[in-house]
């Protein structure tokens, strides 16, 4: 569980917030376990593309929990009977990838407090950060907040709730729909998690394949941030 830390948060911290399913935890890995299991092996990568079309569509309704979403995506999926849940009930067994928490780890120890702002449910982000198995400082989810991203008011809870100064602030996901776009178009410093593969002329931080390299490069930030807050990738 995300312990709210915010209290004894000043100006003067640094902040590196995530998105947790993609970024942290095997979202497509999740989902398609699930997939695989309600339509059979053959069926999964399709259906899995198909979760990807509909589910932004069932988004634009902040007041719909992200059980919901999922709920409703098995529906247009063709799921009846008990697999219709069965995604949703699947969430909090998903793992967390590999690389995650030596990386938190590495960040805390460094001094860094950490934010989760996600598109799900309270309880979900709780089963998922004890997966994780490192404490979280601030956790915003859109469940509570009636908004997804790409929207913005995940970030403007955050610095509200925070107090986070911008220059001593990092955005860390997979996301280019929902992160890395929405973050350039604030004007945050983002670093693109890029397990994919995948290209984008977005503008962002730094990139990088998994959140390894993630404590060394943000390092630099605290020793020169004015000069890294222009440093952009593209």
């Amino acid at each position: 569980m995300a312990a709210d830390t915010t209290r004894d948060s000043t100006a003067h911290d640094w902040w590196a917030t995530f998105d947790c399913y993609g970024t942290l935890i095997d979202w497509n890995g999740g989902i398609r376990a699930a997939l695989a299991r309600a339509f059979g092996e053959t069926r999964a990568d399709g259906q899995l593309r198909r979760f990807h079309e509909i589910e932004p569509g069932l988004q634009t309704d902040g007041r719909r929990t992200y059980r919901e979403v999922l709920t409703e995506a098995m529906r247009e999926l063709g799921a009846d009977g008990d697999r219709v849940t069965a995604l949703a009930e699947s969430l909090p067994e998903w793992p967390a990838f590999p690389d995650v928490r030596p990386a938190l780890e590495a960040l805390r120890a460094k001094g860094w407090r950490l934010a989760i702002l996600s598109n799900t449910d309270r309880d979900y982000l709780d089963a998922s950060i004890a997966r994780i198995g490192v404490p979280i400082d601030l956790a915003i989810v859109a469940s509570e907040i009636g908004s997804y991203k790409p929207a913005p008011r995940h970030w403007t809870e955050f610095f509200t709730r925070s107090g986070a100064d911008r220059a001593r602030h990092v955005h860390v996901a997979a996301s280019l729909f929902h992160d890395i776009e929405p973050a350039a178009n604030l004007g945050l410093r983002a670093v693109w998690i890029n397990r994919l593969g995948e290209r984008s002329p977005l503008p962002r931080l730094r990139e990088l394949a998994d959140l390894s390299d993630l404590p060394a490069t943000l390092s630099p930030l605290r020793a020169a941030p004015s000069q890294a807050a222009g440093d952009h990738q593209r």
